[in-house]
């Protein structure tokens, strides 16, 4: 087997220290280098330049992106889209000057269309109109993809595209406003307990189907992938089940033991009504998602905890 040197762009953040702690007891790789702003920032292609030539990885894995929920990239969309196309354009730019070099590049589930067929299948990618209140970011993960489409056609390099559903799990932000639904709902809702309210407000009807995979199941499909000979550029990455925000927050209410009510805040955006990946491109290959999402919520919620102790 081959023992890879892997680089891993972002990895400070939600998949990054996920990816990091599973890459370095993986059988598939001799050394694993965490790039983060440090030691390069990913808006300087010679610093990037620097790092790849000193490193000289077999991989490349860019989990990095400017992140946040759908409050934040429908407040800051110039930033949303500005900081990440910088990323990709920087990093694949580079990328093309080392020809056996491989990446993974993680994109994002809001790429698909609003208006696509659930479960959306990767043929779905660029078939219609973008979800309005994300489509910045969508835009720039867009673009990385079809960067490596064409570098990888051109330059000869392998680059694989993963599009993971809605991730959450240890060191995410929890924040009041611009956290992704998992964090968001438990640092509002972990907050309504301490102060005994009687009450907690939902964003929007609560009637919206979304996908939920904690980011160990990520990091271990980045493993599986490595060394593996695949056609496909373009990969789905989920759990194939969903719940409504409604249902969801009722289940972070059991874990926490919030007593209040929940109420829906109808002045806030819904964003896509459904959103469930087809991910039976990566069952077929060999890889399924292990971790149910009861009892990620129920270890992400325990590390929160242990944080803010």
């Amino acid at each position: 087997m081959k023992k890879n040197k892997v680089l891993v762009f972002g990895s400070k953040g939600l998949v990054g220290k996920s990816l990091v702690n599973t890459l370095t007891s993986s059988e598939k790789v001799e050394n694993v280098f965490s790039s983060t702003r440090e030691d390069t920032d990913l808006h300087s292609k010679d610093q990037i330049l620097t790092t790849v030539q000193n490193f000289k990885p077999d991989y490349i894995i860019n989990c990095a992106a400017k992140v946040g929920g759908i409050y934040a990239n429908n407040t800051y969309r110039s930033e949303f889209l500005i900081d990440n196309l910088k990323i990709n354009l920087n990093l694949f730019d580079i990328v093309k000057e080392f020809k056996n070099l491989s990446v993974i590049n993680l994109g994002s589930s809001c790429i698909y269309p609003l208006n696509a067929i659930n479960p959306i299948k990767e043929e779905s990618f660029l078939e219609g109109k973008l979800e309005p209140t994300n489509s910045p970011y969508a835009i720039a993960k867009i673009t990385g993809i079809e960067l490596g489409r064409e570098i990888s056609n051109q330059y000869g390099n392998k680059i694989i595209n993963l599009m993971p559903t809605n991730l959450y799990g240890p060191n995410d932000n929890f924040s009041e406003k611009d956290s992704h639904v998992i964090p968001g709902l438990i640092y509002r809702m972990h907050k309504a307990k301490l102060n005994d309210q009687k009450d907690f407000n939902i964003w929007g009807s609560g009637e919206p189907l979304r996908e939920f995979m904690h980011v160990d199941d990520l990091a271990s499909c980045i493993e599986f992938l490595i060394n593996k000979e695949i056609e496909s550029d373009l990969i789905n990455v989920g759990t194939g089940e969903e719940i409504s925000i409604i249902d969801l927050a009722n289940l972070i209410k059991k874990i926490i033991k919030f007593d209040g009510e929940i109420l829906k805040d109808l002045d806030m955006p819904d964003g896509n009504p459904r959103k469930l990946l087809d991910s039976g491109l990566i069952n077929k290959i060999g890889w399924k998602s292990k971790i149910t999402l009861e009892d990620g919520i129920r270890s992400t919620y325990k590390w929160y905890l242990n944080t803010i102790s």
